[in-house]
């Protein structure tokens, strides 16, 4: 089944080039499907990228998707449109009585930060808030991962001696977990932050279940006890050459950054063997199935 997006949003053409299966939402009314509904709070910079990153992992899924942008009303975005916002996205305001059957919530470059000092802070505690009452299953990566332990777990992040920059090896936490079913022993996930949460205070919540881990991006898939919220530390969804378009960028601006490790396959810095992207199929897919289709009533409203 497809995925369920206006035709004129930019990653409707980028995905049916790659013979990905979309659908246009004149196309989709006239079916007498109930399609998934999930609910995407986009925080990132680069709005097209992410939006057509995170669409094409949910359209590999069986199910019919329609999906939901939402951005911040307290913080507007300076690296998109205003008109590509206000046709594509909505505001907290505007969807806070729905319900959802998921939600993802995204990284931001605002690690650095501390919580209180984010402009958007406040309105997203309500956020997620709402993710508990009106979501079957929230998803949370990067940024949006230390924050919504912070919130829900009161973990804090801490700083790295160096940005954790790269693509690394993962290993199961688990013998048997629906998520990571179909998916090797070994996997790769990208990683790109300055902070992290320490394992041994993951480890101390008996609320959480680490899933997997890395030796040098320590635990970086968890999961609420209560299987609701999905926590992943690194970017699975990045495109190939999404590391080294952060690279080039950062050397552009003479910011400390260095070469992303495990990730080019030659010295000049031009090719990438991409590593992750079946594990992150296999995820967002699993995700769709064990932790949102599966658990959540057709009437998901009066559940």
């Amino acid at each position: 089944m497809p995925i369920v997006i206006p035709k004129d949003i930019p990653a409707f053409d980028i995905l049916e080039s790659e013979n990905i299966f979309v659908m246009s939402n004149k196309r989709a009314q006239a079916q007498d499907i109930r399609p998934i509904e999930i609910l995407i709070l986009n925080l990132m910079p680069t709005k097209i990228e992410t939006e057509t990153q995170l669409l094409r992992l949910l359209a590999n899924s069986p199910l019919q998707i329609n999906p939901t942008f939402m951005n911040t009303e307290s913080y507007k975005s300076k690296h998109i449109s205003q008109e590509h916002l206000e046709r594509f996205y909505k505001t907290f305001s505007e969807i806070k009585n729905n319900y959802y059957d998921g939600m993802i919530i995204t990284g931001a470059p605002v690690e650095k930060m501390e919580y209180d000092d984010v402009l958007y802070w406040k309105e997203l505690e309500e956020i997620f808030d709402f993710s508990k009452s009106h979501v079957t299953s929230t998803l949370f990566i990067c940024w949006g991962a230390q924050a919504g332990l912070k919130y829900f777990y009161g973990l804090d992040k801490k700083p790295l001696d160096k940005k954790l920059f790269g693509v690394f090896k993962h290993r199961k936490c688990v013998k048997f977990e629906q998520l990571l079913n179909g998916i090797d022993d070994v996997f790769y996930i990208p990683h790109s932050r300055h902070t992290k949460i320490d394992d041994e205070d993951i480890l101390k919540c008996k609320d959480l279940i680490p899933l997997a881990k890395s030796d040098e991006a320590g635990i970086t898939i968890i999961k609420s006890a209560d299987n609701s919220q999905i926590f992943v530390t690194g970017h699975m969804e990045y495109d190939k050459f999404t590391l080294k378009n952060e690279y080039e960028r950062d050397l552009a601006k003479n910011l400390p950054i260095n070469r992303p490790d495990n990730y080019f396959t030659d010295e000049t810095n031009t090719d990438v063997d991409v590593l992750w992207r079946s594990t992150a199929n296999i995820f967002f897919t699993n995700w769709l199935n064990y932790y949102v289709y599966q658990v959540t009533p057709y009437d998901f409203k009066n559940k």
